[in-house]
């Protein structure tokens, strides 16, 4: 559709209609995906999973019936009914309202605990139990985990989606409590079928061949992830680990095939050189930190000598920021960062700008670059800056080459966590000298 505005012909963006505009429509606009009957039949049915008089037994039957015709619509049907889900099983406006008035009259006095149970009940949307019956059923988990994975594209465009993905997060954070996970070792010896999970998942250091997960596998590595009984055979975060007489400079060494396994007896320190976090739709739902202490136990408990837990990792922002707020002259000085001598000036003042991107700049009051954001969220503090750490493609353009090792001091970590919530960052003394150069 097009206006004339003079001589021009300017395209005219057409209205959305609001939901229950919709529903009480006879027909679709041309940009619907859904028509008005379909959308009413769509809404009965996830009413009647919702129906707070049947049982959760035959909620989850319902809510599974609903699933398979969800598996069969287009991304444009699917969106329409994010937008059932999200629109018509909000809290009662007039419910909260009125428990709101009630809990503030009733502070300071015998009431104030009812008070307070009505309020919390009259947030309890429907939506809640809607989604809790999709949990019902066996697939139910997988089904609500990969609509939100689908869901979190749409959110910056359409915000009328936020409370579904609101929810869906809360609850997901309730139901992945590290309480609920398992912890296991995944080795040469597990499924086909797991390992094969490993490959497609990891995201930090590319998995080239079978012969390279092998040496991830080997007898001086260790990989661990965490399982949900309702996602079996599916982690949901792994780690991989080096075990090391010293703490790593390079991922070179750590992911040649034709290395020579470490020798165990020796091993005093271990090497976190990759972290993948494998279901998009459970972003949010944070269990790294539980994860890293986790198997940090169970390495102390199989190799009592082992003293130093410490991760290599990337600089993912590194190379944009520096690009954007260094100068011009020592961009074009650090050219091929891998030919620069140590005792190069560009190579000192690429390191000093490293040092200042890490150590010191925040955003909303946690650190810019979003592994540092994780580690140093989990107490970890930065030790050292390694030059040429990740001489592959991937690395140069990340970070010309550079990574970075976090130190997880067990007995600090409560202590470098509160450093964080008070805008400080921990690092090595070492480190934080480098940026004294920009």
């Amino acid at each position: 559709m097009n206006a004339i505005v003079g001589d021009l012909r300017v395209p005219v963006m057409p209205t959305i209609r609001p939901m229950k505009e919709r529903l009480k429509a006879t027909l679709r606009r041309h940009q619907e995906a859904l028509s008005p009957r379909v959308l009413r039949r769509f809404l009965i049915e996830l009413q009647a999973v919702a129906d707070p008089h049947v049982s959760e037994v035959e909620g989850g039957r319902r809510a599974k019936v609903f699933a398979a015709q969800y598996a069969k619509a287009t991304p444009e049907e699917r969106r329409d009914c994010w937008l059932l889900m999200s629109e018509q099983f909000a809290p009662d406006p007039a419910g909260v309202k009125a428990a709101r008035e009630q809990h503030a009259a009733a502070q300071g006095t015998a009431d104030e605990a009812q008070a307070e149970i009505r309020l919390r009940k009259a947030f309890h949307s429907p939506r809640t139990r809607l989604l809790q019956r999709f949990a019902v059923f066996p697939e139910g988990m997988r089904f609500l985990v990969d609509m939100r994975a689908e869901l979190l594209a749409h959110l910056k465009s359409d915000k009328r989606l936020l409370s579904l993905d609101a929810e869906l997060e809360h609850l997901f954070s309730t139901w992945f409590d590290v309480a609920f996970l398992e912890l296991r070792r995944i080795s040469w010896d597990s499924p086909a079928s797991l390992v094969e999970k490993l490959i497609k998942y990891e995201a930090v250091h590319d998995i080239r061949s079978w012969a390279d997960v092998k040496n991830r596998l080997d007898s001086d590595r260790r990989c661990y992830g965490f399982f949900h009984p309702r996602l079996d055979g599916e982690p949901l975060i792994f780690v991989e680990i080096a075990l090391m007489d010293d703490m790593a400079d390079s991922i070179t060494p750590l992911l040649d095939e034709g290395a020579a396994p470490a020798d165990l007896e020796k091993a005093t320190t271990a090497i976190f050189y990759s972290i993948s976090s494998t279901q998009k739709g459970l972003r949010g739902v944070s269990f790294g930190d539980s994860l890293i202490k986790r198997v940090v136990e169970t390495l102390k408990a199989e190799f009592p000598r082992l003293k130093v837990f410490a991760t290599l990792s990337p600089i993912p922002g590194l190379r944009a920021w520096v690009e954007k707020n260094a100068p011009a002259e020592l961009l074009e000085k650090i050219g091929d960062p891998l030919a620069l001598s140590a005792k190069s000036p560009a190579r000192a003042q690429l390191l000093a700008w490293a040092s200042r991107y890490l150590a010191r700049e925040m955003a909303n009051g946690k650190p810019i670059d979003p592994v540092a954001r994780f580690h140093l969220g989990n107490g970890a503090r930065i030790e050292r800056l390694d030059w040429a750490a990740d001489p592959s493609p991937k690395g140069l353009k990340q970070s010309w080459g550079l990574m970075v090792n976090y130190l997880y001091d067990i007995k600090r970590l409560d202590k470098y966590r509160e450093m964080l919530a008070q805008g400080k960052i921990a690092a090595a003394s070492a480190v934080t000298a480098l940026a004294q150069d920009t």
